[in-house]
């Protein structure tokens, strides 16, 4: 009896819910060669930098980067790093960077707020006064801060890329919302998104995000060829590197210490030997 309540109570539920509640399945993401995978993968400065340039110009526009200085860019491993400046504020490339955007201060006289360059010191700005202006900017909800997105969401880099790259039309007999974008890649819960026949849930979701790349968006300073493929590839090579800035320094830690560790075996091994070896067992 106990049984059969608790499938009743689950049924109704269900009734409840209805079609609309329902999740949708999702693609997996695509399979994508990065340089910085593997124990010995690294990053390619020169990707980095046009990364850089893409969220610059294309992504800073509604996303933050809370967790991120102009410093930051100079540091070891980072897209403009050079090590005649060990300390990343000195780098003038950097400072010419951070002095192109405007970041809001205090006026130490007066107390008003006023925009100043920003210097190498400073945080990226935010693109919006506070969460609230980025939700009535964006249908509702505020577009989540970039700083880590490539180690926060399941699928990492390959997740990211695939959704930057995967925007296109509604499954046939579907249409999607005013200010909806069908993608295969966005997992979650359609309801609300589309209209089309009843019962019927495509696979993947619908995103509030228009398609934000397109060929010739970014001019890349090195010539390279400015294709949403590209584009897409180089700004998540930037997020992971934003995710974890010392991802370099960690795998070479890593080899020294599993280097060591042999060396220090084989060495335990041979005093092993010469101690016991008359010894019987």
């Amino acid at each position: 009896m106990l049984r059969k309540g608790l499938a009743l109570a689950a049924l109704g539920l269900a009734l409840l819910a209805g079609p609309a509640s329902a999740a949708t399945s999702f693609e997996e993401p695509k399979d994508v060669h990065w340089s910085f995978e593997g124990p010995f993968g690294k990053f390619d400065q020169a990707q980095l930098q046009r990364g850089y340039k893409v969220y610059r110009e294309v992504c800073s526009a509604c996303h933050s980067m809370n967790l991120m200085y102009f410093r930051n860019l100079g540091q070891k491993g980072g897209p403009f790093y050079d090590p005649k400046y060990p300390n990343p504020n000195d780098n003038p490339y950097v400072k010419s960077l951070a002095k192109d955007i405007q970041v809001k201060d205090i006026d130490g006289d007066t107390g008003d707020v006023i925009q100043r360059p920003a210097g190498s010191a400073d945080k990226f700005p935010n693109p919006f006064a506070n969460e609230a202006a980025a939700a009535a900017s964006n249908g509702g909800k505020a577009p989540p801060d970039l700083s880590v997105m490539a180690k926060a969401r399941e699928g990492g880099p390959a997740y990211i890329y695939s959704l930057l790259t995967g925007f296109e039309e509604p499954p046939k007999g579907l249409t999607a919302l005013p200010g909806k974008y069908y993608n295969p890649y966005f997992p979650g819960d359609v309801s609300g998104s589309w209209t089309g026949a009843k019962g019927a849930v495509p696979k993947g979701g619908f995103i509030g995000m228009t398609p934000p790349l397109s060929a010739g968006k970014v001019t890349f300073d090195d010539g390279k060829p400015s294709t949403v493929d590209q584009e897409a590839k180089d700004v998540v090579a930037f997020l992971a590197w934003a995710a974890e800035p010392k991802m370099e320094d960690r795998k070479q830690f890593g080899l020294g210490a599993l280097i060591y560790l042999l060396i220090f075996s084989g060495l335990l091994y041979a005093s092993y030997k010469k101690i016991w070896r008359n010894v019987s067992h």
